[in-house]
This record gives C-alpha cells, sequence and structure tokens, in this order.
C-alpha cells in the first residue's frame, strides 16, 4: 500500500488549491460571492376585513389572515427586523363575478395601505393586483363565454391598482397575467397623477403545481376549469423572456418570475439580457415543502431555507418574495 500511495502521489507546487479558503467559518464569509440581507426581503401578508381578526392559514405554518390593524402590528415587526417591504393581498367579506371589490376603496388592502402609510415604516408597501380573491369563479379576470376576456379585464385591473396608489402603495404588481396589464396601470397611474407609483410586473408567472397553500389562504381556487389559458406554460423558458421583455416595454420598473425554484434558469438568462430590478417568488408549495420535510426531521429547516434563498439571489434576484422573511432576518441578524 505505501508503494501505490508513491505511485499515485501528486505534484501541486503553484496550483491552485480552491479549499483554502474554506477552512474556517470566519474566511468563509469572507470570501462568500452572494449575501443575504432582510432589506432585499418581502413578506406576504394576507389581510381581511375587521378589527382584532386573526385566521391561521393551516397550510402555511406561522401565517396568518390579518385585520388591518393586526396587519399593521406584523408590518411593524417586519420593520424591526430589516425586512424591506410587505406584499398585500386581500380577502374580501363578498364576490362577485367581476371582482369589484379589488377596487372597493374601504377594501382591506387599501386600509391596511393607509395605515401603513400613516405609520411611516421603514418598509415598501406593495399591492397585489388581480381579481382571483375577489371573482366568486376565482378566475383573474372577468368570464364572457366561459373565458377569461383579457381586454374587458384590463380597466377592473387599472381601477384596483389606482386604489391601491390613492391608499398610499409604493408599488402595484400585477399578477393576472392578461396581455397588457402593465400599459394598462401605467397609463391609468399616470393620468390620475400617481407618476410616482412603481408597477413590479409578474412577467414570467407559470401556471404551477406549487401555488396550492397560497389558493387556501387566499380562497382563490378556479371553481372551474383552470388558469392555463393565460398563465404560462411551465416548459416555455423563451416566452417567458418575450413575456419579460414586453412587460419591460410596457413600463414595468420591477420584473418578476413566480415559482422561484423553478425559475432559476429564468433569472439567470434576465439578469444578462435586463437592466431592471429582478424579482422572484417564492411560493407557498416552495415553503410548505420546506415545512413539512422539516417537521418530519428530514432536512435542517434553517439551513435549507437560506441555501434555497441564496440560491435565487445568485441567480440573478434582487427582490425576494418570501413566507420565511420574518425568520431569515432574524437569522442574519443573529449570524452579525
Amino acid at each position: 500500500m505505501p508503494e501505490l500511495r508513491s505511485r499515485l502521489q501528486v505534484d501541486l507546487p503553484g496550483e491552485r488549491r480552491p479549499r483554502r479558503l474554506r477552512s474556517s467559518p470566519a474566511l468563509r464569509r469572507l470570501v462568500r460571492e452572494t449575501r443575504l440581507d432582510p432589506a432585499q426581503l418581502v413578506a406576504p401578508l394576507f389581510v381581511v376585513s375587521g378589527r382584532e381578526r386573526r385566521e391561521e392559514i393551516s397550510s402555511l405554518k406561522g401565517h396568518s389572515r390579518w385585520s388591518p390593524d393586526l396587519a399593521l402590528a406584523e408590518a411593524r415587526r417586519l420593520a424591526r427586523l430589516g425586512v424591506g417591504g410587505v406584499l398585500l393581498f386581500g380577502i374580501p367579506d363578498a364576490k362577485d363575478a367581476e371582482g369589484s371589490g379589488a377596487a372597493a376603496a374601504g377594501g382591506p388592502v387599501p386600509e391596511t395601505l393607509r395605515k401603513l402609510r400613516e405609520a411611516k415604516l421603514p418598509l415598501v408597501s406593495i399591492a397585489d393586483v388581480c381579481l382571483c380573491e375577489y371573482t366568486d369563479h376565482g378566475h383573474c379576470g372577468v368570464l364572457r363565454g366561459g373565458e377569461v376576456d383579457n381586454d374587458a379585464t384590463l380597466p377592473l385591473l387599472a381601477e384596483a391598482a389606482l386604489a391601491y396608489a390613492e391608499a398610499g402603495a409604493d408599488v402595484v404588481a400585477p399578477s393576472a397575467m392578461m396581455d397588457g396589464q402593465v400599459a394598462a396601470l401605467r397609463s391609468a397611474l399616470d393620468a390620475a397623477g400617481h407618476l410616482d407609483t412603481a408597477i413590479m410586473a409578474y412577467a414570467s408567472k407559470h401556471a404551477s403545481g406549487f401555488y396550492g397553500p397560497f389558493r387556501e389562504a387566499a380562497g382563490s381556487t378556479p371553481g372551474v376549469g383552470d388558469r392555463k389559458a393565460y398563465q404560462m406554460d411551465s416548459a416555455n423558458g423563451r416566452e417567458a423572456l418575450l413575456e419579460m421583455e414586453l412587460d419591460a416595454g410596457e413600463g414595468a420598473d420591477l420584473l418578476m418570475v413566480k415559482p422561484a425554484i423553478t425559475s432559476l434558469d429564468l433569472l439567470a438568462l434576465a439578469r444578462q439580457r435586463f437592466d431592471l430590478p429582478l424579482a422572484a417568488y417564492q411560493v407557498s408549495g416552495e415553503a410548505a415543502m420546506i415545512e413539512a420535510a422539516a417537521e418530519r426531521g428530514w432536512i435542517d429547516r434553517r439551513t435549507v431555507v437560506l441555501e434555497s434563498l441564496t440560491a435565487i439571489v445568485r441567480a440573478g434576484a434582487q427582490v425576494v418574495m418570501t413566507y420565511f422573511a420574518a425568520d431569515v432576518a432574524t437569522w442574519l441578524r443573529e449570524d452579525r
């Protein structure tokens, strides 16, 4: 054996030895290429009407539907942790075929936005713009002959965006995947004097099996059919880049991919092609899988959460929507 080892001895004078920079935690931290910061994280919040109303979401561990007063308290906690923003989804008391509650000035999203504005928290307030939570059929637009009518939906999305901008939203985020939705919002916002309200486009949003827990949280599961006629086929990468290009041309200020973990290649390609900030949504199913595996002892929750978010940022995202925002901000503080 000694003779065999001597024959296999390799001389490496002057050769690169990457392991030198992995030899201690301090050295690994020093040369780390991709760093997470709480300021780049956005926490989704589900808001309902009323006061002191909190409803746990069974499929999203640790998350609830909040009335505006409690949503404000949660936002204060997130701000203290250094989280960058909140993304608001509203669940109305009543729904109709046209999703009229989305644009109601007295709805839970505008009320929460007004409270956030008055509190002057160091958080970016983002309002999701879609009809799926507000329609009685659960689709993201109005139905005509059983199909979603793209062009009839655009004015309704614009009305909702205006309601949110007037209530104090810093950013509106159209997620309905209607052709021309960014242009419709930009035109309406500019005409109403909301020139500084930014648009974060759900530009590459695939029809996905990872949205299940969200649909429970928002009560937005389609009553009939699915969303494959307007959300993208998850097999299509070139089409995703086309969607981003169209949204950028229509006036989007940020471009988002969703789901995050299955869109890492798209983030990397988009980073090469676009100068706009890129966002990614680590969606409810991604979070639920991590929670379920951690509960069974199959993975270490903290390690996997941080690893998954680091991969998303490494691929090109500057902003990440994640249900782990508060936890990650806490961990990053502890690691300083």
